[in-house]
C-alpha cells in the first residue's frame, strides 16, 4: 500500500518525560496549542480520543482517532480520520528522541496511506505544515516554561 510520511522537527531544552507530559496534559490544550484546540480520552492502546482539530483560520472538525503507540516520553500515535481503509489513512505521530546534551528532538508528522496517499500526499503537507509548525513551537515554549 502506498504511503507518504510527512515530519516536522523541533528541539526543546526539556526531559523527555517533560515533553510527553504538555503532549499528554488534554485539558490545557485550550490554554496553549493552536493546533489542536480539545483532545479528551484514555491513554492506553486501542482506546479512542476525541479531538478538535482546529488551527487558526479554519473551521476546524472534530474526530476519533484510535491510539496505535502510547510510550511515555517516547512516542504517542493514532490512527486518525478521515479513514477509509486501504483508500487514504492518516497515521499522526509525535515522537521524542533525547539528544545528548539534555535536548529532546520531537518528531511531529502523519503518515498518509492508502491507494489515494500520492494524489492526497502533497496538498496535505501544504496545508498542514503551518499547523504543525505553530503547534511544535507552542509546545517548546510551554515545555520549556515559558508558557503557563
Amino acid at each position: 500500500m502506498p504511503a507518504k510520511d510527512f515530519s516536522t522537527v523541533i528541539e526543546i531544552a526539556a526531559p523527555a518525560q517533560r515533553v510527553w507530559d504538555v503532549l499528554t496534559d488534554f485539558a490545557s490544550y485550550p490554554q496553549w496549542n493552536p493546533m489542536i484546540r480539545r483532545a479528551s480520552g484514555e491513554l492506553r492502546v486501542g482506546a479512542r480520543l476525541k479531538v478538535r482539530y482546529q488551527p487558526r483560520g479554519s473551521r476546524g472538525y472534530t474526530f476519533r482517532p484510535k491510539l496505535l503507540a502510547v510510550e511515555p516520553g517516547r512516542e504517542l500515535r493514532w490512527l486518525g480520520w478521515p479513514r477509509f481503509p486501504g483508500i487514504f489513512d492518516f497515521e499522526h505521530y509525535w515522537i521524542m528522541e533525547d539528544k545528548p546534551d539534555g535536548r529532546v528532538a520531537l518528531r511531529h508528522g502523519t503518515i498518509i496511506s492508502g491507494l489515494l496517499a500520492a494524489k492526497v500526499a502533497e496538498a496535505m503537507e501544504r496545508a498542514s505544515k503551518k499547523p504543525f509548525e505553530e503547534m511544535n513551537r507552542a509546545h517548546k515554549q510551554r515545555a520549556e516554561g515559558k508558557l503557563p
